[in-house]
């Protein structure tokens, strides 16, 4: 882990590196459909698919850096649209938006007390409800959470949405989607947990994939046969859950069937990476489904790329571990959490 920046080292360190330099010419360049910020890493392809999503000219672009442990981006499309995405280590919030402009957005995100003696305080997924909320994966607090703040004035006022299981305090959230209907799906590993899955303020004896649900807020335990549930998304059908699995010795991506009831059945491995681990950085975390179908799911080397039956399309190949990503409304871009870095990919346009 990257030792903690001091606020002000921060903001000269992201100023500089949103900020054209004179030996920068990717930054400076004026041609049509050419980046406007550093490029880094490069698109390996492994199939002429992966051309339907991602342009062929599509490179990476770095947007920030000096983070400790960036992660959970979230697009939110209030006016012209703007980034948010924690920073886990120093317990804050960040936000991007067009015109190089970052900005603290929330301190404190995940950890509301003094007194918390892990590495990783802050919080995680985020997400916006229907009601324009901000939902957030508490490690610290040990729930889920929303922010009681409109999003233009965020204040570090929460309300727990569900912090127990069956009386027992959650290990730490770590990320979740909606269903179109409300319920929240989750994941619960221990990595915020102080010492982790050998914390002795761990209270479950797994660690469990859950469902909220919006109906009665009950909460459901989908399954505690995953060692390390981390990333979590569903198809545009809502059929499928996916779940990453971010244990090296099983570093795999599952599908899960979706039930009327909104529980899961027939949990399957929708694609196994453990003989790839050691080779790049990083391991399952973070994904997104795109609106077609295709699944953007962090792994190890960067951006893993699948279709829907699980063909390895191609890799987004970042060179730094990889958290997380998410896209613009639009889909017009796919924005990446790597370490200390904020990235960004363009990708075809809906309708293009």
């Amino acid at each position: 882990m990257l030792r903690q920046l001091s606020s002000l080292v921060f903001i000269l360190l992201t100023l500089l590196a949103c900020s054209p330099t004179a030996n920068d010419t990717s930054s400076e360049t004026t041609e049509e459909n050419q980046p406007s910020y550093p490029t880094v890493g490069s698109v390996e392809r492994s199939d002429a698919e992966l051309d339907q999503v991602v342009p062929i000219d599509a490179q990476l672009e770095l947007l920030a850096e000096g983070f400790d442990w960036s992660e959970g981006p979230v697009w939110v499309p209030e006016g012209e649209g703007y980034l948010l995405f924690s920073d886990i280590p120093p317990n804050r919030v960040y936000k991007w938006a067009a015109g190089d402009s970052i900005s603290l957005y929330l301190e404190p995100a995940g950890f509301s007390g003094d007194d918390f003696t892990g590495k990783e305080p802050g919080s995680n997924g985020l997400l916006i409800d229907s009601d324009s909320h901000l939902i957030l994966c508490q490690h610290g607090n040990r729930q889920m959470a929303r922010m009681d703040a409109p999003l233009d004035n965020p204040k570090s006022d929460f309300i727990s949405i569900v912090g127990e299981y069956e009386g027992k305090q959650l290990n730490s959230p770590n990320d979740a989607v909606f269903h179109s209907n409300g319920d929240l799906y989750f994941t619960d590993p221990p990595y915020g947990l102080p010492g982790g899955a050998d914390s002795e303020a761990k209270e479950l004896d797994f660690q469990g994939v859950y469902r909220f649900s919006s109906v009665d807020s009950s909460l459901t335990l989908l399954t505690q046969e995953m060692s390390r549930p981390n990333g979590i998304a569903l198809s545009p059908d809502e059929k499928t859950l996916y779940v990453a699995n971010s244990d090296p010795k099983r570093a795999v991506w599952m599908a899960f069937d979706v039930l009327e009831d909104g529980n899961v059945d027939n949990g399957r491995v929708f694609y196994d990476a453990t003989d790839r681990v050691g080779e790049k950085k990083g391991l399952p975390d973070g994904m997104v489904v795109h609106s077609t179908g295709y699944i953007f799911a962090t792994g190890p080397g960067g951006v893993w790329i699948f279709n829907a039956e699980g063909t390895h399309l191609g890799t987004l190949k970042t060179g730094q571990a990889t958290a997380n990503c998410t896209f613009n409304d639009d889909e017009s871009a796919l924005y990446i959490t790597a370490d200390m870095y904020l990235m960004r990919l363009p990708l075809t346009s809906l309708g293009s």
